[in-house]
């Protein structure tokens, strides 16, 4: 069960370290701006045949624990940030995805593929949005569990700059 969480966590592993660039209708780049963004994930719907309840509880714990979290982009990151880059890289851990639609313009997002990690395949899409102070993607992961049987996540995924980054609190 451990490959499966890995596997279907990977949609949030993208979209939060990738989703800064896109290209809009007049072709050039919508760039998310340099400061403090706030991540928000809602688990929307899961479904594991045989799965106890329990692990589901797990499941919606660790996407709730994503939540709230606050993330610091400077300029340089912003300028550096490279959806179609980060896609290709596929998930860590030595991961790949294969995207049969990667389509990113004019601030939506409209992604799908097949993506493997840990000996595992599932089927991805993201649709959305994204502009300079939020982003809102929503996540869908397809597959088949090792115990047999369909898996369904749907995650949703809202980052919103709050302002400038904060800075360290003094120790």
């Amino acid at each position: 069960m451990k490959k499966f969480v890995t596997v279907a966590a990977l949609g949030v592993a993208l979209a939060v370290s990738g989703c800064g660039k896109s290209e809009n209708a007049a072709g050039g780049p919508v760039k998310r701006e340099a400061g403090n963004w706030k991540t928000d994930v809602k688990l929307v719907k899961f479904e594991v045949p045989g799965m106890p309840p329990e692990m589901k509880d797990g499941m919606a714990k660790m996407m709730e624990g994503a939540s709230g979290m606050d993330q610091c982009f400077t300029q340089e990151q912003v300028d550096k940030e490279d959806i179609a880059a980060e896609l290709a890289k596929g998930p860590g851990n030595g991961g790949e995805c294969t995207w049969s639609k990667k389509d990113i313009a004019g601030g939506k997002i409209d992604i799908a593929g097949t993506c493997k990690a840990n000996g595992q395949t599932v089927d991805m899409a993201m649709t959305g949005t994204m502009e300079a102070k939020k982003s809102d993607v929503t996540i869908t992961t397809k597959g088949k569990v090792p115990t047999g049987g369909d898996m369904e996540m749907v995650m949703q995924m809202t980052q919103t700059h709050t302002g400038p980054c904060k800075a360290p609190a003094a120790t």
